[in-house]
């Protein structure tokens, strides 16, 4: 059990929060969550020692080691294996562990030729998650996660979301992918108004919590200051009658005693559409035979034919280095085909926020001078707009683009992308370096946008959401595919998952007659249902409780928020504590179907 009591952090005279307070019990997973520059990577780098607090303390149990993605790139062995086996030497060796770490590796993404390959060779990209590797085969009691996807393609963020899930031990997670977090975790944890509120269960209810709280919050602001407005008056009208003077003293105690609710401050989040302009005619572009290769023979993709509709959202994955950032660039007309053409309409508009794209920014320049670039024609005052949406307002659109953070920077270009007028959107990774709440309002500005959007992602929230149609990059081959990313998951599936059951199933069925299979698989289908409805039942049980005493909450503080209109009296004391009371119900509730679950899942592994 780690324990932290009464943390506080401050710069200066920026206060990042105080008073915190949290305990991580025995094999939590736990979502941190938090607007960026509000101190998660802060809290992260105390956890470490790599920071001092300003008050506070933390308590970590003896032996208890923790865990962190490092971003610093130091190897020491010639290989990609043997560097990842370093993480190895406390343990007992011997081939089983180092069979761990191919096997992390090779969820991760690396093929058995990179193994052999000196880590200096690696991509940028490849190098973090070898990192990543060491890590998790390195078994620390605490995982610190801080973006573990952002250099991950779809299918390792997929497999990380596996492992993590059946981790024995402790993780604190930082990431953007809403997600993938809410997959991954049992409990979340935010930073929110300098404090840290810890509940379990997903990002959506601990957000919906903070809400009907500040809801609470400011009605009984306002129903107390009219209580106080009334109690001044009556103080005020008889202050100098004979008569009134106990009930005036009464008043006056009172109102020493009320105390004053202060209102909360307003938060800026980033909120913008982007810009549209018509276009006439049922397609944006038509792509036909489309091929390019970097080396003269040979092909990152061949013969693709595809049309966009002028309301399609195209979501192109695959695996890192397959050659979707090059499909956007061909389509977007930065690198010329080796074959076929993409055609486009007379008045298609693209706008394109690529990762290439946002190192052309010039960091000599000013934010404002930069999105000014990209709003011909637009006043300053226009221009000064669109650095506010990017919550960039007053005098922090004249910082340079020097001296911002990746985010930052991200939110620069996504600035020009909304100041150019356009009918097609390409947009490369959009969300990487975005804060949650920030992820969830380009999710919004995509949908409202009216044009047609292709776009590369591994955020599979962004894909569910979003994508009606996908270019898919799998098994050395790319296809296109008419269904959204469920639909893929359902029918086609990615490669190395469906290999990975292909070999369950091979194995326990080898040497046997197709009549001893059916048979061996009904006897497993019967003790399926023997084992696992009793469990599905419970699950069902605890459920339906659940969502009837959420109800019931959220009926209680309707009822709270109206009686407390006119002062908070005995109704409203009972009535907070029968909404203390369901939600003591609703924690334990929660803790028996993790446990149930964890049950169930056990059962159906072993089987």
């Amino acid at each position: 059990m780690l324990q932290v009591s009464n943390l506080s952090k401050s710069y200066g005279t920026q206060t990042l929060f105080e008073g915190v307070d949290f305990t991580l019990n025995a094999g939590e997973r736990v979502g941190l969550v938090g607007r960026n520059g509000h101190g998660k990577s802060t809290i992260f780098r105390i956890l470490l020692g790599e920071e001092s607090h300003d008050s506070g303390s933390i308590k970590v149990p003896k032996d208890y080691r923790i865990g962190h993605l490092s971003q610093h790139l130091v190897f020491e062995k010639s290989t990609v294996l043997e560097e990842a086996c370093l993480a190895l030497e406390v343990q007992e060796g011997g081939w089983v562990e180092t069979y761990r770490a191919e096997s992390v590796l090779s969820g991760l993404g690396f093929s058995e030729e990179d193994l052999q390959k000196s880590p200096e060779e690696l991509s940028g990209g490849f190098q973090i998650r070898l990192n990543l590797a060491k890590l998790l085969v390195s078994k620390p009691n605490l995982l610190l996660l801080d973006e573990p996807t952002n250099y991950l393609d779809l299918p390792s963020v997929r497999w990380l979301a596996r492992f993590l899930t059946n981790w024995e031990h402790e993780v604190i997670l930082i990431t953007h992918d809403r997600g993938f977090m809410d997959r991954v975790t049992t409990h979340t944890m935010a930073i929110h108004r300098k404090k840290v509120k810890k509940i379990r269960g997903n990002t959506h209810k601990l957000y919906e919590q903070i809400e009907q709280e500040e809801v609470i919050h400011e009605q009984t602001r306002l129903n107390q200051e009219k209580k106080r407005e009334k109690t001044e008056q009556f103080i005020n009208r008889f202050r100098y009658k004979a008569s009134k003077a106990t009930q005036v003293q009464s008043k006056i105690k009172m109102l020493e005693k009320m105390g004053t609710l202060e209102e909360l401050e307003q938060i800026q989040d980033l909120s913008f559409r982007f810009r549209e302009c018509p276009l006439s005619g049922k397609f944006v572009c038509q792509v036909k035979d489309l091929g390019f290769g970097y080396v003269q023979g040979e092909r990152l993709f061949s013969d693709l034919s595809f049309s966009v509709g002028k309301n399609d959202r195209i979501g192109i994955i695959g695996k890192n280095g397959s050659g979707k950032t090059t499909l956007l660039n061909v389509l977007a007309g930065e690198l010329q085909p080796s074959s076929g053409e993409a055609a486009f309409s007379d008045n298609a508009q693209l706008a394109y926020f690529g990762q290439t794209n946002v190192d052309r920014l010039d960091p000599q320049k000013t934010i404002e001078q930069e999105v000014g670039s990209a709003a011909d024609g637009q006043s300053r005052t226009h221009v000064r707009t669109l650095c506010g949406i990017m919550m960039f307002s007053g005098d922090l659109a004249l910082k340079n683009i020097s001296v911002l953070s990746g985010g930052e920077r991200s939110r620069v270009l996504l600035a020009k992308v909304i100041a150019q007028p356009s009918n097609v959107l390409f947009l490369d990774e959009p969300t990487n370096h975005l804060d949650m709440q920030s992820a969830e309002e380009l999710r919004t500005a995509i949908q409202a946008f009216t044009g047609a959007v292709l776009f590369v992602t591994h955020d599979e929230l962004l894909l569910e959401e979003v994508a009606t149609r996908l270019i898919i990059f799998d098994n050395d081959t790319v296809t296109f595919f008419e269904g959204g990313y469920n639909d893929f998951l359902r029918r086609v599936g990615w490669s190395g998952e469906e290999q990975e059951v292909d070999q369950k199933q091979e194995s326990a069925s080898d040497g046997l007659s197709k009549k001893e299979k059916r048979r061996l698989r009904a006897e497993l289908q019967q003790k399926r249902q023997q084992f696992l409805k009793p469990l599905e039942k419970k699950l069902n049980s605890i459920e339906e409780q659940i969502v009837a005493s959420e109800e019931l909450q959220e009926q209680y503080q309707k009822e709270l928020i109206e009686i407390t209109k006119d002062g908070y009296g005995d109704d409203a004391v009972k009535l907070t504590r029968q909404i203390a009371e369901e939600k003591n119900k609703i924690e334990q509730l929660f803790e028996e179907l993790e446990t149930i679950t964890a049950e169930r899942d056990k059962v159906a592994a072993e089987l």
